[in-house]
């Protein structure tokens, strides 16, 4: 189990974990209203990279799949991702039904911190195909996850910061 002040998500030990934190000048409420448009997954995605949404659902509740296209150069993917749990405003939860991996687990964690901040946490759990192949790209995958979340984490924070100000 991952705590995270008095939110606890329960953690799959066999899966790899990769997490991202930045602190917005926002509110929690904002941060999660923000994340919970799923519309908003195009605007911080990174160049080079596309994120088309299949479905019309643009506002998730627990159970909804959503249905996306990832493309990266040549590179194209259909994802189908089910909402696991919503927890206002502290929590999204995502889970891939249909992926390039093998498992995903996306846990979008939004606390209060202090002075009108908060914290951002994507915390990705993860199982690559291929069993030890699959593992030998790892450096690769993270490389990847690192790159793409600092640029979520950058275009978010200067959006709601920009909003606020």
């Amino acid at each position: 189990m991952l705590e995270y002040g008095r939110l606890k998500v329960i953690k799959d030990f066999k899966m790899k974990v990769f997490e991202k934190v930045s602190v917005i000048k926002c509110s929690v409420e904002d941060l999660f209203d923000f994340h919970l448009d799923v519309k908003n997954l195009e605007i911080i995605t990174p160049p080079g990279m596309k994120v088309e949404l299949l479905t019309e659902i643009t506002t998730p509740k627990v159970g909804d799949v959503l249905r996306l296209k990832s493309t990266k150069g040549f590179i194209s993917s259909v994802w189908e991702v089910e909402v696991k749990e919503l927890v206002r405003p502290n929590l999204l939860l995502d889970e891939a039904l249909k992926s390039p991996f093998k498992r995903f687990r996306h846990s979008h964690i939004f606390l209060e911190v202090e002075d009108g901040c908060c914290e951002l946490r994507d915390v990705i759990e993860y199982e690559l195909p291929f069993g030890f192949v699959g593992n030998l790209f790892d450096f690769v995958i993270r490389s990847e996850f690192k790159k793409m979340f600092e640029h979520r984490h950058r275009e978010t924070k200067r959006i709601l910061e920009l909003n606020k100000g």
